[in-house]
């Protein structure tokens, strides 16, 4: 088990009684849940890039026009959000 590191974070009030509000739904702590969206959001984010990669080399290997486009729509959105 990983040595815990203490943290001091401001988060916006509406935040703060978001995060309370599930704890105390879940009858955890606002540390666990904070803890616990923080991981869902990193492990997000690298699956994310693991997509973009994944598309990436599709996309240099694809030959069918149709494919290509789709492919790079998918990139755009997942770049640029759109």
């Amino acid at each position: 088990m990983e040595k815990p590191t203490r943290q001091s974070i401001s988060l916006p009030s509406r935040l703060a009684k978001r995060v309370k509000a599930l704890a105390k739904h879940q009858k955890t702590s606002a540390n666990r849940v904070l803890v616990e969206l923080i991981e869902t959001g990193l492990e997000s984010k690298e699956a994310e890039k693991h997509r973009f990669f994944e598309l990436a080399d599709q996309l240099g290997t694809s030959t069918d026009r149709a494919e290509q486009r789709r492919i790079k729509e998918e990139l755009a959105r997942l770049t640029f959000g759109e």
